[in-house]
């Protein structure tokens, strides 16, 4: 009798991998319409593919989050939002508390508004409360989209300071952890409107392998694995600096004047995109022949 062949016939049926739908994610310059077409936010709420989606906003970066939350309140009722809750942390102890926790489950979008970067990473580093948004957008697929500070927190590695008029100099833009929704790229935000083009040369000549993404206001990259997509009525400017020819920056002491050559810019508008896989710029037709559908992951 061949063992080996019944053992085989009689084991019980792998059971098949959990399917995990990964979120979208949304990265917004800041100051985007809020009162009159709406349109970032009415493509964020469509993200999420619900007739009536719940929405949480995430108030913690300001030090006005009445006002904050009223605003962003309005806005998703008047796009279509079912629901819109205020998801008010304030410290670290309201980041591991049950009651957020138990909204942020319900959650088909969750919106981090402006303010201080720093207040962001503060509260939530290390919490339960991220730990859970975390689960939720790469297992469950809810949607993130967060505005200026909201934005620039949701990479590895954040900016959260340097001068705007004179950040080419080395050590002049400040960076931490952030919640590292991505991978690869940093985020600056009112980029054009606040000339930021010095931080993310700066940041270029330190870390070349990362791709400055510098967001002007109203406007919007969707990071859909590795494709950047860029929509809203703004500019998104790339500074990307994987084969920057030179720098002086490691013969510098804090504080000099950085040089470097070689660097890559590109400004892209509404129905363009990226490639983070071989560093180039889609048009339109290219960048809608990629696939929008969720991705779909197996573990």
């Amino acid at each position: 009798m061949n063992m080996s062949a019944k053992v085989t016939k009689d084991a019980p049926e792998t059971a098949p991998a959990p399917r995990h739908i990964h979120g979208a994610l949304v990265a917004i310059g800041g100051a985007e319409d809020k009162t009159n077409e709406i349109g970032i936010l009415r493509h964020v709420l469509a993200l999420s593919g619900k007739p009536d989606p719940v929405v949480g906003v995430i108030t913690t970066a300001s030090s006005i989050p009445d006002d904050v939350f009223a605003a962003y309140d309005a806005a998703f009722r008047t796009i279509g939002a079912g629901e819109v809750l205020d998801v008010r942390v304030r410290d670290r102890r309201g980041a591991n508390t049950p009651q957020v926790i138990e909204m942020i489950e319900r959650l088909d979008v969750l919106f981090i508004s402006g303010g201080d970067q720093m207040r962001l990473t503060h509260v939530f580093g290390g919490s339960d409360v991220l730990d859970t948004i975390r689960r939720r957008h790469e297992e469950e697929g809810m949607v993130i989209a967060g505005t200026s500070a909201g934005a620039a927190c949701q990479s590895a590695t954040m900016v959260y300071g340097g001068a705007a008029d004179d950040s080419l100099r080395k050590g002049a833009v400040k960076m931490s952890a952030g919640f590292g929704f991505m991978d690869g790229v940093i985020i600056d935000t009112h980029f054009l409107e606040r000339g930021r083009f010095s931080r993310l040369m700066e940041v270029g000549a330190t870390n070349p392998e990362y791709l400055g993404v510098g967001l002007g206001e109203d406007a919007a990259a969707q990071f859909d694995g590795d494709v950047i997509r860029v929509f809203g009525p703004g500019h998104v400017i790339l500074v990307d600096s994987a084969d920057i020819s030179g720098s002086n920056v490691y013969d510098l002491a804090e504080g000099e004047a950085v040089a470097v050559s070689g660097v890559k810019m590109h400004a892209l508008v509404d129905g363009y995109g990226f490639s983070l896989t071989d560093r180039r710029v889609l048009g339109p037709d290219e960048l809608e022949a990629y696939s929008l559908e969720p991705r779909i992951a197996y573990t």
